[in-house]
């Protein structure tokens, strides 16, 4: 079984934390992963464009889609072990640990809603349901409040809005990884 964890992009300000768990993702300590690179930086800089030059919501999501393809080329930098992979629902071979590039939904996806909505938090979630993924991890800078539940940690702001659909559709174990500990999340709901 694969486990799918998405690495924030808020870890580009602790470089170490995020080198190490790539190289425990790579050295198989987790079994075997397909990683989600968030957008980090990338992502930031394709809000401020949209302000700046007003284009819609569906062309600022491809270009987060190309920030989170940015940041899986960053994170194969960091861990050269990690295999490059644009389908991995489609493949066959069993490399223990990969990074997603979700390049190839630039062209859309009907499940996918092409606003700010949907984030690589809950794009790890539709991922982890197209690999029948045992867990899905989303590997944050902050901690989360353990007994929330998707549709509270959308309200706080700790994941984003469409999280607790996407949540209810993967159906499968979430956890919320921060700096000081794991807290395991019920997908109890639909938004």
């Amino acid at each position: 079984m694969i486990s799918v964890i998405k690495i924030g992009g808020s870890l580009e300000a602790d470089p170490h934390r995020r080198r190490v768990l790539l190289a425990a993702i790579a050295d198989g300590a987790h079994g075997r992963c397909i990683v989600v690179p968030g957008g980090g930086t990338f992502a930031g800089l394709v809000r401020a464009a949209q302000a700046r030059e007003g284009f819609t919501d569906a062309e600022a999501h491809r270009r987060a889609l190309d920030a989170m393809s940015d940041a899986a080329g960053i994170f194969r930098g960091v861990e050269p072990r990690l295999v490059h992979t644009l389908e991995p629902w489609t493949e066959t071979a069993s490399a223990t640990a990969r990074v997603w590039n979700p390049r190839a939904l630039r062209d859309g996806h009907p499940d996918i809603p092409e606003t700010w909505d949907v984030t690589s938090d809950s794009l790890a979630l539709w991922l982890a349901g197209r690999v029948a993924a045992k867990r899905c991890v989303l590997v944050k800078s902050i901690d989360a409040t353990p007994g929330q539940d998707a549709t509270a940690l959308a309200g706080s702001g700790l994941v984003d809005a469409a999280f607790p659909a996407f949540a209810a559709r993967y159906g499968g174990p979430i956890e919320i990884w921060g700096p000081a500990g794991r807290v395991a999340i019920a997908p109890r709901d639909a938004a």
